[in-house]
């Protein structure tokens, strides 16, 4: 549920929601009941400009901050039966532009931010814990978009779980299955969409 009418040129933002087969994927399960544990922003369909918190290194799930994920590579590559959910959000393009500059501000200053340990305890007990420097992945992926004047929900960042997001986004949703085969999918829909609506299709996926 946007909270204002999309006027301008329409732009696209992405969520990606996971479920991998790590240890705290699956603590974190256990508790929220929740099929996903991990959430991702993305600026593209291919996901290829993918952005979260998470682990640094795949063997240390202690280091762990602001990455820019690859779907093909780190957990996800060496999982191929990682299960996800993907939403189109639509967007203005000055929403865009401030959502890019947000994440700009992560990618260059990546070194001045922290896993949110704490807040991600707290979430669980219904306490928003913020500073700006901490965050878990769906508390990084509220924030941006509240920073950007994109509101998807009423929730603060700091309690926001994975899950929250398809509640919001479940009739944005455009793809549900295997991550690793979640690229073949766009190339098999552009494929049927050339052939239906011709060379001159306008959006390109």
């Amino acid at each position: 549920m946007l909270e204002r009418e999309i006027q301008e040129e329409q732009r696209y933002i992405y969520v990606l929601l996971s479920r991998t087969h790590t240890v705290p994927a699956r603590l974190i399960r256990m508790y929220t009941k929740e099929p996903y544990s991990h959430a991702s922003i993305a600026l593209d369909m291919e996901l290829r400009n993918l952005y979260s918190f998470a682990r640094k290194h795949i063997h240390n799930p202690f280091d762990c901050g602001f990455i820019e994920e690859d779907i093909e590579k780190g957990i996800f590559g060496k999982d191929k039966n990682v299960y996800c959910s993907v939403y189109e959000v639509p967007v203005t393009e000055e929403q865009y532009r401030h959502l890019k500059e947000e994440l700009d501000v992560f990618i260059k200053n990546r070194e001045d931010y922290r896993y949110n340990y704490t807040g991600l305890v707290g979430v669980m007990f219904g306490k928003n814990v913020e500073d700006g420097k901490h965050f878990f992945c769906s508390q990084f992926v509220s924030y941006v978009f509240n920073k950007s004047g994109i509101l998807l929900h009423s929730k603060k960042s700091g309690l926001t779980r994975p899950y929250d997001f398809h509640i919001q986004l479940k009739d944005r949703q455009i793809y549900k299955g295997k991550l690793s085969e979640y690229r073949m999918f766009l190339k098999k829909t552009r494929s049927c969409l050339s052939d239906y609506l011709g060379e001159g299709y306008p959006r390109a996926m």
